[in-house]
């Protein structure tokens, strides 16, 4: 008898870790849709994580990769300032795919799963853009032995007048050698000269353009949110400007043909508030001038700038350096000696630079210093440095060269806006518009048409109260399943009887405190 106690006792011990596994309909899916697909898909920049058998033939990778916080990629510190738009996983969710990894991989009931996202080649800011530029139609030459290319093509703007960019958004031509793209305007003629002296499309450039006249617009890398800054906020464009665009193309991607656009949004506001990309933290504001590191040495440099007695908002901040930098970090000390903490990377890999919004918009007062701190090492130690043995390493655009430049993106101060948001997850309310879905609606039922039973899939950016459901063709309601319910934050799918709903066309609602989601479904 007793031995039989024990055996039921270790039955229910495994029935029940095993039914504590996440699978990968309710809880894997959902995470690798929100975080990682918009890379991770068909024509993507990686293998596929799209579906089931996808992920499972990835658990591997994904175990060390998710464990070791590697993807997705988001080099700056969380902990030291948080950023627009973080692509992070949470604890949890890391612990959910090793969970899932770890208790055998089950797949659970696909019928709960989330819709797959779809990714097209038309991009991610509703509406028809103001200005696209493509560049010319290019093969790419990055072998392993020549290593990685950084093309810049320049484009004519054709605009008679200045413009104010309130949205932009690269879209490769082909996501799977893109490996990230910088967008500049040129208004000096130096760049259209430089591509006059290549032959073929465009010519290489390291670092940046080939000038240091030439105008940041904004930056793109795989998995990023395109850049949009607030109402009556924007970059002005000159007129008749060269749009310079480099795109960087790994090694080994030789043959590969590429045809990258950019799509620019200007403003319509009648009063548009310029905004300004400038490497206010450079070389010469160096206290340990000049950028030289020796051969097999590490050492850390410091910029330091006072600003002048003006008051500035700041939208966001971009560092620069090359390849054998490790780390940089940045932050502003008031001149009430209160730190302001901008960014910090503590593993700097030059392949994943990025430009960064702030949540919302923070107010730098006159008279405040800003500093930038960064460490390299020109060591064998290092597996980034471009010389083996280690050469001398100074200043300059060169692949051999080091930079050392934070980008302030900024405004001038006007009352209130410090309060000004510009990513919405960071709010109590308003809604959000970037999720995983990748701009589709966040409402789905299963089956369609259906019968007796209807399956309600959505997706919260944030808790909310809500309430479900279903109106006849004529607005009558046909079925109520929840009234003012806490629906929480995430990945939800819920089953829900239709029993004695009678046969013909219903609209799904999904009402909450900010949005009316809507699915139109057939009952049978």
């Amino acid at each position: 008898m007793k031995k039989i106690y024990t055996l039921i006792l270790l039955i229910c011990s495994l029935t029940q870790a095993y039914a504590q596994v996440p699978d990968w309909s309710t809880a894997v899916a959902p995470i690798l849709y929100q975080h990682c697909t918009s890379c991770h898909h068909t024509g993507g920049l990686h293998f596929p994580l799209m579906t089931y058998q996808d992920a499972v033939s990835n658990a591997a990778g994904m175990q060390v990769d998710v464990q070791y916080h590697n993807m997705p990629p988001w080099p700056p510190d969380p902990m030291y300032s948080h950023l627009a738009h973080e692509r992070i996983l949470s604890q949890q969710e890391i612990n959910t795919i090793l969970d899932w990894i770890n208790g055998g991989k089950p797949m659970g009931n696909t019928a709960l799963a989330p819709p797959q996202p779809v990714y097209n080649n038309n991009g991610d800011i509703p509406g028809t853009a103001d200005l696209v530029t493509q560049i010319p139609t290019y093969t790419s030459t990055a072998t392993p032995l020549t290593g990685d290319v950084y093309q810049c093509f320049v484009v004519p703007s054709g605009l008679s007048v200045d413009k104010y960019i309130s949205g932009f958004e690269a879209i490769p031509g082909n996501a799977a050698i893109v490996h990230h793209v910088l967008v500049y305007a040129d208004t000096t003629g130096v760049c259209r000269h430089l591509d006059s002296l290549s032959a073929g499309p465009g010519y290489v450039s390291f670092g940046g353009v080939g000038t240091d006249n030439a105008i940041l617009l904004g930056g793109w890398v795989p998995g990023s949110s395109p850049l949009v800054y607030p109402a009556g906020f924007g970059v002005q464009l000159p007129h008749n400007a060269d749009i310079v665009i480099q795109v960087h193309y790994p090694a080994g991607t030789a043959g590969e043909v590429d045809s990258t656009r950019i799509r620019f949004f200007f403003s319509n506001s009648p009063s548009v508030r310029s905004v300004y990309i400038s490497p206010i933290l450079n070389f010469y504001s160096n206290i340990n001038a000049p950028l030289s590191i020796p051969a097999n040495t590490v050492k850390t440099f410091t910029e330091k700038q006072k600003l002048p007695n003006i008051d500035f908002s700041l939208l966001g901040i971009a560092p620069h350096m090359h390849l054998i930098g490790t780390s940089i970090y940045s932050y502003g000390v008031t001149p009430q000696l209160d730190t302001q903490q901008f960014i910090r990377i503590n593993n700097w890999n030059f392949h994943w630079q990025g430009f960064y919004l702030l949540p919302k918009i923070m107010k730098v007062p006159g008279n405040s210093t800003v500093y930038a701190k960064a460490t390299y090492d020109n060591t064998v130690n290092n597996p980034n440095n471009p010389s083996n043995p280690p050469q001398n390493v100074v200043a300059g655009e060169n692949t051999t060269n080091e930079m050392m430049l934070v980008y302030f993106v900024y405004t001038f101060y006007q009352p209130g806006d410090e309060n000004v948001v510009i990513d919405t997850s960071y709010t109590a309310t308003g809604v959000k518009q970037v999720n995983y879905y990748q701009g589709q609606q966040l409402l789905q039922s299963y089956p369609n048409p259906a019968h007796g039973q209807l399956i309600v899939k959505y997706f919260m950016e944030q808790a909310d109260e809500g309430s479900i459901d279903l109106v006849s063709a004529d607005g009558r309601l046909a079925k109520q399943f929840t009234i003012n319910q806490r629906l929480n934050a995430g990945y939800t799918a819920t089953p829900y009887s239709i029993e004695g709903v009678p046969p013909g066309l219903y609209t799904l609602r999904l009402k909450t405190s900010t949005n009316l989601l809507t699915q139109k479904i057939v009952v049978l």
